[in-house]
């Protein structure tokens, strides 16, 4: 089958909402520990974040991007190795890069703070931390996908 037939097959509903969940349910628990109670001094020292963060704005982003995320998927692993594990390690890595990139490095770029090192090496451990776990967690919730045929339509 041609690649572009791969980057156009959909993928099942089930997929979707799963690697959304997959996404979702850990990337804010993850988040909210991480950033407002293990280093919320450390944050806070950056002088970059306002005191009372909007909870709704976070959550509404990781919505977006898990959407986004779990869409992708399918697509850019359409051609599974058979091991949801290292699917997602590198689904992760992939996804993680591109996160890592608009979260930390144009933040970085451009937001006043007290110490751009601290900051990046702060978001940088999150970012790992985050699609070390969602990567795979995506790569899991479409293992069935994988295995049932699709339509190329």
């Amino acid at each position: 089958m041609p690649a572009a037939s791969y980057v156009a097959r959909p993928a099942g509903a089930r997929g979707f909402w799963l690697g959304f969940a997959a996404y979702l349910l850990p990337s804010f628990p993850i988040a909210y520990v991480w950033h407002l109670v293990l280093f919320e001094q450390k944050y806070h020292a950056l002088q970059i974040y306002r005191d009372e963060p909007a909870i709704a704005f976070g959550l509404g982003s990781m919505i977006i991007q898990g959407a986004i995320f779990s869409w992708l998927f399918p697509r850019v692993f359409a051609q599974r190795s058979g091991s949801f594990l290292k699917d997602g390690l590198l689904y992760g890595l992939g996804a993680g890069l591109l996160s890592w990139s608009f979260t930390t490095l144009a933040v970085a770029a451009k937001n006043v703070m007290v110490s751009v090192p601290d900051y990046v090496l702060l978001e940088t451990a999150f970012t790992i931390l985050q699609f070390a776990v969602v990567g795979p967690l995506i790569a899991l919730a479409y293992r069935h996908d994988a295995e049932e045929p699709t339509s190329t339509a």
